[in-house]
């Protein structure tokens, strides 16, 4: 299978953005700094930038993967244990339905899902699953379509419904990824494989680019997994001397 060094590159510029702002954010909530850009919209950009690259890619790179099962359960597990992780050590910033549950679970649906998804123009498709990503970003407040439909409260009732994307009052998670709206960027990622596969823009991914970046890019799991606690213990240290 040929190896599309730029997706790489593309994972690993988001791994390196990832940490910085994840130690950022340690210095902010675990140091003390009152970095008021981070607070605002600079740093929501930010946050977004990261999360959506993450997740369009994934999407993208769905079907280029031969072990489609296996790769989803080993991120949902991923996604699960960083759930445990942080509810046994610190509840108070718990992860419940973060990043990595999301792309686990959208990795499986996609299997059954495929088969119905092939048979969509890949155009068409893309177009679609933007639409919908875009009229679905606040249902978890409540509302959909930019405000103009509001969903009954019915609908936001326990855990189930909070990964879903309608979380009950009380819910708090400090990395919230629901598959209401996010899926959607998924499936958005999966068609635009398509346009480029129809248009044979794939080859324009096959550049060999930065060695550094396609290693950070190839083990972007294991960095997520491990980066946050390394961060948080090293403020830790620092805190303390200080």
């Amino acid at each position: 299978m040929k190896r599309y060094y730029i997706l790489d590159d593309i994972r690993g510029i988001s791994v390196i953005s990832m940490v910085l702002y994840h130690l950022m954010w340690d210095l902010v909530y675990m140091g003390g700094l009152d970095i008021g850009w981070y607070m605002g919209l600079p740093g929501l950009l930010w946050q977004r930038s990261i999360c959506l690259t993450f997740i369009l890619l994934s999407g993208f790179c769905w079907q280029l993967g031969r072990h489609r099962l296996r790769r989803g359960l080993i991120v949902f597990a991923g996604g699960a244990a960083v759930s445990l992780a942080t509810l046994a050590v610190m509840p108070e910033n718990r992860v419940l339905f973060g990043i990595l549950t999301l792309l686990g679970c959208s990795m499986l649906i996609m299997i059954p899902l495929d088969r119905l998804l092939c048979r969509c123009p890949a155009p068409a498709g893309l177009i679609v699953s933007g639409a919908l990503f875009a009229a679905t970003q606040n249902v978890w407040m409540g509302d959909m379509l930019f405000g103009l439909i509001k969903l009954p409260e019915t609908l936001y009732r326990n855990l189930l419904t909070a990964w879903l994307g309608f979380p009950s009052d009380g819910f708090f998670s400090a990395d919230y990824y629901p598959m209401i709206p996010w899926l959607f960027l998924f499936m958005a990622g999966y068609f635009l494989y398509g346009v480029f596969q129809n248009r044979d823009w794939l080859r324009l991914l096959e550049r060999k680019g930065s060695d550094r970046l396609e290693w950070l890019g190839r083990h972007a799991l294991e960095i997520y997994l491990i980066h946050q606690p390394v961060l948080a213990a090293l403020i830790y240290i620092v805190t303390s001397l200080v």
